[in-house]
């Protein structure tokens, strides 16, 4: 088995087409064809039901994704050793966290590490939902992850970054509250601006809410994160936001109000149980450096989810 045959292999998974997956990779199909079939011939299996137009994985194909990805790591890891060992410091770090997370904290991570491994490039993805991070690890699809939600077990390992203040962001109106704090339970009744359900700040908002006297009462919801403060400067409704993307709103004309009781949550580094790459290593221990003391930034009353 070649590294070039795992490597097409997971771009027709994904592609879920031997014509865009050739495309991604620059390879005529013929040669991605090719090497498809030599390794299903070698697996003694087929890993694809190929359906006209595009291709499905079968059972075998399935299965094999996984330890493709872990294939693909340890193979970048060892190149990354030997780089180290060299003294030729590259590669690549992918990293899983969702948009707040990734404003704050890993846009202040990415940029400390960088400064320190200019050389290594980091590619930053969005998970298709907050609960999929640690599976986004797990398998491989990328080493580090970030999540306001710790996973128990023995194949995902976590660091406690920080613990995020949440205020809420509402309208210069009349309709809402200038001056805080301000009462979860009146949050609650409030015309809210909320993102999609499975994102990281909608299960934070019903979370929150959710038990005070019923469902919290969603005005807009959008699948743009982007557009959440736009929609509340407009008048739309009120939202929940961590502290340092609450303040940028505020500066945007929004107003910023502390909670009662205070809501924080928890910020969380994960990485696959076993060897890393030189890079991820790098980048935990900056993280640990960064966040020496998780809690610092918050007085002791407020130390509590």
């Amino acid at each position: 088995m070649e590294r070039r045959q795992v490597e097409y292999f997971l771009a027709v998974a994904s592609h879920r087409s031997f014509t865009s997956a050739a495309h991604t990779l620059r390879v005529a199909q013929p040669s991605l064809s090719h090497a498809i079939r030599l390794l299903e011939r070698e697996l003694g299996t087929p890993l694809f039901h190929r359906l006209g137009r595009g291709v499905v994985l079968t059972s075998a194909g399935e299965a094999f994704v996984e330890p493709a990805r872990q294939v693909m790591r340890d193979l970048e890891t060892a190149r990354s050793v030997v780089r180290t060992i060299a003294g030729l410091a590259g590669g690549t770090l992918d990293i899983v966290a969702p948009t707040t997370l990734a404003v704050d904290p890993l846009a202040d991570l990415a940029g400390a590490f960088r400064g320190r491994h200019p050389a290594i490039d980091i590619v930053i993805v969005e998970p298709p939902d907050a609960a999929a991070v640690a599976n986004v690890v797990r398998t491989g699809e990328c080493e580090l992850g970030l999540a306001d939600v710790r996973t128990d077990g023995k194949t995902v390992e976590t660091l406690e970054l920080c613990r995020q203040e949440v205020l809420v962001v509402v309208p210069r109106s009349e309709r809402f509250p200038q001056v805080g704090p301000v009462a979860l339970a009146e949050v609650a009744r409030m015309d809210l601006v909320a993102t999609a359900r499975g994102t990281a700040t909608r299960a934070l908002m019903d979370q929150a809410l959710g038990g005070e006297g019923g469902r919290p009462r969603i005005a807009v919801e959008t699948v743009h994160q982007a557009a959440v403060v736009p929609l509340v400067l407009a008048g739309a409704g009120a939202t929940l936001l961590p502290r340092s993307l609450a303040e940028e709103a505020a500066r945007r004309g929004a107003v910023a109000l502390a909670l009662s009781p205070r809501l924080v949550r928890p910020v969380w580094l994960m990485w696959r149980h076993g060897p890393l790459s030189p890079a991820a290593q790098a980048f935990i221990d900056v993280a640990r450096e960064v966040f020496a003391s998780p809690v610092a930034a918050l007085p002791e009353d407020d130390k509590q989810e």
